[in-house]
């Protein structure tokens, strides 16, 4: 009876211990780490500036963009799991006390590599980390970060401090950690050179494809990414912005789960332009890449066909069913994913509830729709001529310009 009674009494006193420990972390904030002093002087010259742009249109302005203004003043991360709380992208304009002009091109590279911001809070794992990125790219992304870049012109206002959950605390401090600075030097491979090593350093070093298309976040090797489990087997699954959950597909060569059937054309038109062999959309939170280019995507795709197959058949959700009586508008915005990117309300990623003032006539609306990337070049909106059924052109534009009247009634009051 002593002897359980002691038994007893050193679990209670664990339990206690536990959750202390667990009060203390959730009163605590994002943790803190000392910061890497990094002596680095980029030049910024014309031809960096131009291949920084491509890069951080690829890796920053997605989540960095506010969709009202296109500016890269932040804003929340609409499609963070909920069971991590939420938070909001960082001000990267040139604005000095709010944005990053008042940052040193080593603090930049410091954050972009690690993870660990100037103030040596930690820049959750949902930030981009770039540790294998060669020196000569990174030195481009700066530079752009320093060009008169309009989307980076100053502008006051900082976002709203995060909220993290008990659960995104703890693993903050067990898990999701910040990565090493290189030890020597890291250069870029050159295409011409070794078109399989070079789509390996897109895949890996740059883009980062391997960290949505493995298993799982959390068994992800960020530094030595093969050693990920389900290395581009696909299957990891994450929320859209609309908290629907998206499993990522299999991306090596197996023949009849993976990409084994796929051409050339299938990946870049799937990557440029956002269509599957089969004409479905290739769904948020997987990006276009309008302005990648043959060679480089040639490149991935090369090294995704030397990857080791793994069969894996993933399942692509459907949509949550549309009510009996929903109108032809809103089952053409579903049938074609539209709320992927702009939100079941018309505010996503992209907004379109101004789409309906900004085109008076349904005619040059459904032109935009169509043939975006005619109008705009490099835009982010894909050209759907050929994918979306005629009949479902004027529907589609009328939904959008409803989208639009309801946001105006609800910030009216009414």
């Amino acid at each position: 009876m002593r002897a359980l009674k002691l038994i007893g009494g050193v679990v209670a006193a664990a339990l206690v211990a536990v959750g202390v420990s667990l009060a203390l972390v959730g009163a605590s904030g994002v943790p803190h780490y000392a910061v890497p002093k990094l002596e680095l002087h980029v030049e910024v010259t014309p031809s960096r500036v131009e291949h920084g742009r491509l890069l951080s249109g690829m890796l920053c302005a997605e989540c960095h963009r506010d969709p009202a203004t296109q500016v890269f003043s932040g804003r929340e991360i609409t499609d963070l799991p909920r069971q991590f709380g939420r938070a909001w992208s960082q001000n990267i304009t040139r604005d000095p006390v709010d944005g990053i002009g008042s940052w040193s091109d080593g603090e930049l590279a410091v954050i972009i590599r690690t993870g660990i911001h100037r103030d040596s809070h930690y820049s959750p794992p949902w930030m981009v980390k770039l540790p294998n990125i060669s020196d000569e790219d990174l030195a481009s992304i700066i530079a752009y970060l320093r060009s008169d870049a309009p989307e980076l012109a100053a502008r006051k206002g900082r976002q709203p401090a995060g909220q993290p959950t008990l659960l995104a605390k703890l693993l903050f401090r067990l898990v999701m950690k910040p990565l090493p600075l290189p030890t020597g030097p890291i250069a870029t491979p050159k295409l011409a050179d070794d078109k399989v090593a070079f789509g390996h350093y897109l895949a890996t070093g740059v883009l980062g494809c391997f960290a949505c298309h493995s298993k799982d976040f959390s068994s992800n090797n960020e530094l030595k990414p093969e050693l990920s489990a389900g290395f581009f087997g696909g299957g990891n699954a994450m929320p859209d912005i609309n908290q629907r959950i998206i499993s990522t597909a299999n991306l090596t060569p197996d023949a009849e789960t993976g990409l084994g059937r796929w051409s050339e054309s299938d990946f870049r038109r799937a990557l440029q332009d956002g269509f599957r062999p089969d004409h479905r959309p290739v769904r948020a939170p997987m990006p276009r890449y309008p302005n990648l280019s043959d060679d480089w995507s040639d490149a991935l795709f090369a090294y995704l066909r030397s990857v080791p197959a793994i069969s894996n058949r993933v399942v692509r959700e459907d949509a949550p069913q549309l009510a009996t009586n929903a109108s032809a508008g809103e089952r053409a915005y579903r049938t074609y994913a539209c709320g992927s990117c702009h939100g079941d309300s018309g505010l996503g990623t992209y907004d379109l509830r101004g789409a309906g003032a900004k085109y008076a006539h349904d005619e040059e609306l459904i032109a935009w729709i169509r043939d975006a990337p005619k109008q705009k070049p490099g835009t982010p909106m894909p050209r759907w001529n050929g994918v979306i059924a005629e009949s479902d052109y004027q529907p589609l534009a009328d939904y959008v310009r409803l989208l639009g009247k309801r946001a105006q009634e609800q910030a009216a009051g009414r």
